[in-house]
Parts: C-alpha cells; structure tokens; sequence
C-alpha cells in the first residue's frame, strides 16, 4: 500500500492519519477537509467557544512531523474503487479512510436559523446571542440545552420549543430527561414541550398550531445526519450512515469508516450502533487503520458522552436500548443523581450520571466486565457502583 487518503478533517480524520504513521506506514497520506479552516475539535464549540472563553479549537497535531499532504477547502462528490472523485479533481487511492461526519437537520421556512457545527457557526452565534436579545432555539436535546445555558449566561431572553413531552427524551427516555424540565425554569427559559414547529420565518418561528414566537436569533438543534450523499452509487453500502463491520471495513475492498458517519456492528450490544461523539472519533481510528494495515483489530466500545448544562455535567456510557430503568439517588431532591439502565439478568448496559463522575467511572467498568449487580445497591446512592455486584 503506498497511498491513503482520509476523507474529513475533524477529529477522526487527523487520528487516523497519527494512527497510520504510529504504527508504521511510510507511503503517501492526502488528509482533504472541506472546511477552510485547520482541523478542530467540536465540543467546545457549545460550550467553551460559544461562552466566550475560547475563539480557537484547533488539533494539536504537528502535520509537517506527519508528512501529510492536507488539503482544506476541498470536498468529496463521489468514490470509485481506487478513485476518489473531488471538488479538485480525482485522487487515486490504495486505502480510504472515510471520517466525514455529520451535518445538522434544518428545519423548513424563508427565514434566518442557525446551527452549531461549526467554529464558524459558533462564532456567528456568540456576536447575535447578546443582552437582551430575543432567542428562540428549537430542539431541548444536548445542543439545545447547551446553547441555552450559553445564551442565558449572555443575557438573552430565551425560548425553547421541544416537540417531545421532555428534554433528552431522544437521548435519554422521557422518564428520565423529565429530571431536567426543572433546569430551564431555574435558568429563567421558557420552556415549551409538545410543539413543534412549522417553519422559520422572517422574525421568528410560525408553530404548528399556528401560534407565533418572535425572535431576534433561530437557533435550530433538531439532530444530524450522517454525510454521506456523496456515496450514492458508489456501491458502498448505507444504512443510518456507512455500514462497517466490526472491524470497520466497509463493503468497498481497501475502504475504512469511522467517526459520525460509520454504522458499526457492536458485539457487547448484539446491535449496529452510531454514536455522534467526541469519544468515538478519538478511539476509533486505530481499530481502523489497523484493519486497513491487515491486522484483526475489533471495535466494540463502550460508548461515552458528556454535556455541560445548567451548571450540571452529566455523563453518559453504555447503550439502554431495551434496558429497565433503576434510579440511583433523587432528582427532586435537587441532589447528584444517576440513572442506571439494567438487561433482565441484572447487569448494567448503561449510566448516565449528573455530577457524579465517580460513578460515571465505576459504572462504566461495570458495563465492560459484564458482572451482575445487587438491584437494590444500585439503588442507594451511599453505595460505591464498584459495591454493588
């Protein structure tokens, strides 16, 4: 193999590139984002950039020391065995790595919305997101929140329309993201549940009962989809993003996917996972290149995630898909809590914590060893996790 290309140039995209000269490969590397900008890290655009306490998010990553040749402002529009077809012109390849990430869902409407994906946008948002100003951001997920508590913190009247009956009930469930309705009133947002939007005009939103809310700002955070329209007809096969094995090679010979974009087949689940986060992008690109570099490497971790919201941090490990629901501590209370996700055999799937990193810790090595627990431990909060089996 002499030549690699690596498609996206975020996180995923530059780990990769370390990953293929840590372990050995002396060939030719093209690293091509479509953004103008060095590559960056995203969370803290939501949170750091957007509060005004950084303006930069750029990798540390040496690229000369790398001996990559990296090409911004360049996009993919199509791929052919060994051919990468690019804004710039064909590229051809021995080995693909495909990082292409994930662009946000707008929602329909003539008027001005914002989005958060990238440094640009977040930029953008923090100069409109001032005292005083009026800002409406649908969707009461984990962006959502974290770009209310920013624009609170600014001093800007907020609203947030959320067409489910609870924050995080997407994420989380609407039993346990109910725990976080009390947040937004506390912040001083007017929080509205069960409405959805119609669309975004000029000067605000038209709802879909016909009701309006002015705004000064349109904050749209309705979720993501992976990017990978380009792909179409390529023969690389697609499902809620690129279908990767466990290995994540891809149905296309010398073809990798990992990051937002990649589907993955999860032997700890027993189910194909795409997880849109920080921890996945960080991680996986060495199971990856060591697939393409012809070892055996499996990718199967336990997914992780955080959010700053409100003057919580929650964290999250695991996947409760089809898991009970047993709550360690009390939310009304107004104390730390988790909320723990149990199989039928009693052993924990998933955790998600709200300012209890130790827990979040112990939890998710529990999830890795596969132990079976003491129900009624995991329910008192006096008791270590690493106690409970």
């Amino acid at each position: 193999m002499n030549h690699v290309a690596v498609v996206g140039a975020g996180l995923a995209g530059v780990r990769s590139v370390e990953a293929l000269r840590a372990r050995g490969f002396k060939g030719r590397i093209t690293l091509i984002g479509e953004e103008t900008h060095r590559p960056y890290d995203r969370p803290p655009l939501s949170k750091a950039v957007l509060q005004g306490d950084l303006d930069s998010t750029v990798v540390d990553s040496d690229f000369g020391a790398l001996d990559v040749d990296l090409r911004l402002g360049v996009a993919a529009k199509g791929l052919r065995e060994g051919t990468l077809e690019t804004t710039e012109g064909e590229l051809e390849f021995d080995g693909l790595i495909i990082a292409t990430g994930a662009a946000p869902v707008r929602l329909r409407g003539e008027g001005p919305q914002h989005v958060l994906r990238t440094i640009d946008d977040a930029l953008a948002l923090r100069e409109l997101m001032t005292d005083g100003a009026r800002v409406v951001i649908a969707g009461a997920g984990w962006i959502g929140a974290e770009v209310a508590t920013a624009a609170r913190k600014a001093g800007a009247h907020v609203v947030v329309v959320e067409a489910a009956r609870t924050p995080l009930a997407g994420a989380l469930g609407c039993e346990v993201g109910a725990f976080t309705t009390s947040w937004y009133a506390d912040a001083g947002i007017d929080l509205r549940l069960g409405t959805m939007v119609g669309s975004v005009d000029p000067g605000g939103l038209t709802m879909m009962d016909g009701s309006w809310i002015p705004a000064d700002v349109v904050v749209t955070g309705i979720g993501v989809r992976p990017s990978v329209a380009w792909l179409a007809g390529s023969g690389i096969e697609l499902d809620n993003g690129i279908v990767v094995d466990e290995h994540l090679r891809t149905s296309m010979p010398g073809v990798v996917a990992v990051g937002d974009c990649a589907s993955w087949w999860s032997r700890r689940f027993g189910r194909r996972l795409r997880v849109e986060h920080w921890d996945t992008a960080l991680h996986a690109p060495e199971t990856a290149v060591a697939t393409m570099l012809g070892g055996t490497a499996v990718y199967d971790p336990v997914p992780y995630f955080w959010s700053e919201q409100f003057d919580h941090m929650l964290q999250y490990a695991g996947n409760h898909d089809g898991a009970r629901l047993v709550m360690r501590g009390d939310p009304a209370a107004g104390a730390k809590w988790a909320a723990c996700w149990l199989t039928g055999d009693d052993r924990l799937t998933a955790i998600l914590t709200v300012d209890l990193p130790r827990d979040l810790v112990q939890g998710r090595r529990l999830i890795e060893g596969g132990q079976r627990l003491d129900v009624d431990r995991v329910r008192d909060p006096a008791t270590p996790l690493r106690d409970c089996t």
